[in-house]
This record gives structure tokens, sequence and C-alpha cells, in this order.
């Protein structure tokens, strides 16, 4: 198993595959069999993606290639934003089992059984390990989709993004096998001797206590540890250092607890959603998220500052669960909030990846919603780095 990644900012596409190329050493070793491409590119060479992925499929012989449109992209220690580019990472990958579908909202809308949905995406829950996905944000219920496939193929990550474009445009593509799509869901089942690593950066930092939600009706929370919910948020808030006040001006989350039966919470421990509205008159908050009586909530704090520092731990504590495993490349799927906009330097999230764990192979892109587990639950996520890590199972 072998992989290469590469970027270019060429303006033409002739002139960036020939950069691709030339970065890409495992294109001209004789023993090495691409199966699997990820490709992805700005919306610059929107009139070109099927040549695109034509030339791509020409220039590797890759058995699959998938991929999107992405305002941003990614490429090994380099994120190129609002300008022409293009990634490309390309595995060798022995023994893998990989299968592709695609996805419409009309397959949503069909009462699908369990059994059904196996066939629909082709593959039993035990020739799964992973999910690769990527989905136009305007056309099919992310959602739904994450539901469903949670449900069929329960314990099996979901990992990839919603693709992006022009800012002001709400157009999209993807791009799987020969064809290239401007709506739906692309997806590919991995199977064989790997598995895919996650690490989700949601960028918070908890703060003040956890507690317990005691009243609650559909997204509105009523009652915190039997408190009016605002006023426990106001007490949070008043509880910390001035500056910390500071920061927190609008910039506040809450985080519910994927698993009830831990003695400690800490990062990673939470779904991060949006606090959406604070009625002090009613001392309810409305929250982007379905909250449960009795759940765990904390709330939480994003910024730039916490946003680093939390990426910063997530892939420390990767590393050390990694335990000496190597990784033979990885997506990096960062949200479009995120980049020189909030960090105020550039390949900030790529740099990171790259110091933390190495030079590996790396390319994503900048994405309009984040796909990625907490727990062993799959979520779409927002202001969030969801990587994920190739590794080879020993023995597998």
């Amino acid at each position: 198993m072998k992989a290469n990644a590469a970027i270019s900012e060429q303006a033409k596409w002739q002139d960036a595959l020939s950069e691709l190329k030339a970065q890409l050493p495992i294109l001209t070793e004789d023993d090495q069999q691409i199966d699997l491409a990820f490709l992805f590119a700005s919306p610059h060479f929107s009139h070109e993606y099927s040549q695109m992925v034509a030339d791509v499929r020409g220039a590797t012989g890759a058995r699959l290639i998938i991929g999107c449109s992405g305002q941003a992209i990614i490429g090994p220690s380099r994120e190129i934003e609002r300008q022409p580019a293009v990634s490309l990472l390309v595995f060798s990958l022995p023994g893998a089992s990989l299968r592709p579908v695609r996805l419409t909202q009309s397959h949503l809308e069909v009462n699908h059984g369990i059994e059904e949905w196996q066939k629909v995406m082709g593959t039993a829950p035990e020739e799964v390990k992973a999910w690769f996905l990527f989905a136009d944000p305007y056309s099919i219920d992310t959602e739904d989709l994450l539901e469903i496939l949670s449900a069929t193929y329960p314990g099996v990550p979901v990992v990839g993004g919603l693709a992006s474009g022009e800012f002001r445009r709400r157009w999209t593509h993807l791009f799987l096998d020969d064809d290239v799509y401007d709506a739906g869901a692309v997806a590919v089942a991995l199977n064989g001797p790997y598995e895919v690593r996650t690490i989700v950066s949601q960028g918070c930092m908890p703060i003040g206590q956890t507690w317990t939600i005691t009243g609650v009706r559909s997204n509105v929370i009523e009652s915190i540890g039997g408190r009016s919910a605002f006023q426990v948020l106001i007490d949070t808030v008043r509880s910390l250092p001035p500056a910390m006040q500071r920061r927190a001006r609008g910039n506040l989350l809450i985080g519910l607890a994927m698993n009830e039966y831990q003695d400690d919470f800490q990062r990673g421990d939470f779904i991060i959603r949006n606090l959406l509205a604070a009625d002090g008159e009613r001392g309810v908050l409305a929250v982007g998220a379905l909250p449960r009586m009795g759940q765990t909530i904390q709330f939480h704090l994003r910024d730039s500052a916490t946003a680093d520092e939390d990426l910063q731990e997530m892939l420390e504590k990767a590393k050390d669960e990694l335990k000496g495993e190597s990784i033979i490349g990885a997506l990096l799927c960062s949200c479009n909030g995120r980049g020189h906009n909030l960090f105020g330097v550039h390949n900030h999230d790529a740099l990171a990846v790259a110091e933390k764990l190495g030079q590996i192979p790396l390319a994503g892109l900048f994405c309009n919603g984040e796909l990625g587990p907490v727990g062993s639950q799959n979520f779409l996520h927002s202001y969030t780095a969801s990587i994920a890590a190739l590794v080879h199972k020993e023995g597998a």
C-alpha cells in the first residue's frame, strides 16, 4: 500500500495536471496500480470538470475516482483560498474492496428498510470499514442520509463533506468515476485490510461545568439542573474571567454529551451545536439540535484561539492512539469558515496535520459542512476540521 498527494495553483488545467503528475512519483512506478483517487478542484475550472476527470483517469489509471468542487483546496501543508487550485490524492491499496454509489434526494424519499438500503448502497454491513461521502448541500438532505447510513451500517464511520463552490452561487459539483454531477451525493465503501481513523476537531473549549437537562421541548431547553436554562447560561458566563467573558460574546455554543455513562467528560465527548436564541423573559434557550431529557450538557466557547487549541489537542490525542500505526494518506475536510479569515494566517489546518502527524499524503477542501463521527455516531458539523486517516490493519 502506498499513497502520494499533490496540489497545484496553475490557472490552466493542463498546466495544473502536468504539475500534479510531477509531484506524484507513484505514477511512474511500474508495480503500483492506482486503486483510489481523490480529486478536488476550485470553481475556476467548473467548465472543465468533465475533461479534468477524464484526464485524471488517463494520467493515473485509477480504478475509482471520487471528489468534488471546493471554494478552497487543500494539499500537503497547503490551503489555497480564492485562487485556482486542484489537489489529487492517489492510493495503491492491494486487497482493497471499493464500491461506488451515487444517490439523489429521491432515494431518501422512499421508505426503505435496512435490507433495502443495503441493496441501494450495494454492500452489506460486514463488507464495509468506512464510507467516503461528498454531497451537494442544496439538493439532498445529508443529515437524513447520515441517519440512514448510521442505521444501516452501525459503527461504520462516514467521512467527507459538503461540496462548496463560488460563494454567491448555489452550485457545486461532485466527481465519481468518469462522471460529474451537480446534485445528490457520491460515496465509496472501503473494505479490506484497511481502517479509517477519524479526527474531528469542533474548534471549541468547554466552559463552566457539566449539567443535566431537566426540561426540554423540541429544540428549546427550558431548564438545566432544575433551574432556568437562561439563568444557568448567564451564571456560567459571569463566572468567567473578564477576558474570557469578552471572548464569549457572540461565540457561545452548546455541547451535548454522546455517552451518558461516563464519569468524566473531556473534549471530543460532546457534539457541538449552535445556540440559536436566548430568551430571558421565558428563561429558555433555543439550540440547533434536539436535546433529550436527562442528557448532559456543557456550554462551549469557539474562536480562533480555541479552534487552534482544539485541533492541536485532538491531533496529539490521535497520534498517541495510533500507537505507531503508519498512516498511508489522509483527507482533510475543513469548514469554509476556517482558513485565513478565522486564524489570520494561511495553511493553518494543513500545517497542523503535518506538524503533528508528519508529512503524510494529504488532500481535501473547505466544505459547506463536514462529516465525521463523534463517539460511535456520524454527524454533519460546521466550523470543524474533519480528518480521515487511512491505515493498514495488520493481520486483516
